[in-house]
């Protein structure tokens, strides 16, 4: 039996008149999964888990619901892609975003930090895609793998839900893939922050789904909602 699901235009941030407000004015449409998902799991570094990291987000309760969405996806037999970011000794690669935010000194060259978490590893068959922004999309062959694997809907998750989750979230539906964004297997340093991101996914840019959602959708198939 499936789970519950809840109301696609949740209130997060805890304000249900304004999630009232923003469904009376015509946000919040659901998207829906298409007939070919890809699991992209973004930035799940050690960088967001190791303490002494400037970049700690205090996030190892997204570790588990990964954990699931992986395994639920290799017996789907879905592409999984994970993203990583790396620059070049000095950051010459980064532009202005490695001179706005220092501590993506942490990504310079093969740092310990840029390692992906030891529970959230690619297998052989996953693509790995290296990036020096925000986004999966900008600057990588992301989209041009996606459409090559005849894929429609990109479920993301990751770090951090303010950063690379929402602007890889907004770039995959411009480039015309349905997003859906698993609340529970992303992150942020702050729940406030992470709360008011996916208020705003939700509202405008993709679909916000718990991960029981997602792996009771996967185990369903095709033409799962």
């Amino acid at each position: 039996m499936a789970r519950e699901k809840k109301d696609r235009t949740r209130g997060y941030g805890g304000d249900a008149a304004l999630a009232r407000g923003y469904r009376a004015a015509g946000f919040g449409n659901r998207l829906g999964f298409g007939e070919r998902p890809a699991l992209l799991l973004v930035d799940c570094v050690r960088a967001y888990f190791v303490p002494e990291s400037p970049l700690y987000a205090g996030v190892e309760d997204i570790v588990e619901p990964n954990r699931r969405l992986l395994a639920a996806a290799r017996t789907a037999g879905i592409p999984i892609i994970f993203t990583r970011v790396q620059y070049q000794a000095g950051g010459r690669d980064g532009g202005h975003f490695y001179r706005k935010i220092a501590a993506l000194r942490v990504f310079e060259g093969e740092a310990p930090l840029g390692r992906f978490h030891e529970a959230l590893e690619p297998a052989a068959a996953d693509i790995v895609v290296t990036k020096q922004y925000a986004s999966a999309f900008f600057g990588t062959s992301l989209a041009a793998t996606l459409t090559s694997l005849r894929c429609d809907t990109c479920i993301i998750t990751g770090l951090s839900t303010s950063g690379c989750v929402r602007a890889s979230a907004l770039d995959a539906l411009q480039y015309g893939f349905v997003p859906i964004v698993v609340a529970d297997a992303c992150g942020d340093r702050d729940p406030r922050i992470h709360e008011s991101n996916l208020f705003d996914l939700a509202a405008k840019y993709a679909d916000v789904m718990t991960s029981n959602e997602v792996l009771d959708a996967l185990a369903s198939g095709p033409g799962r909602v």
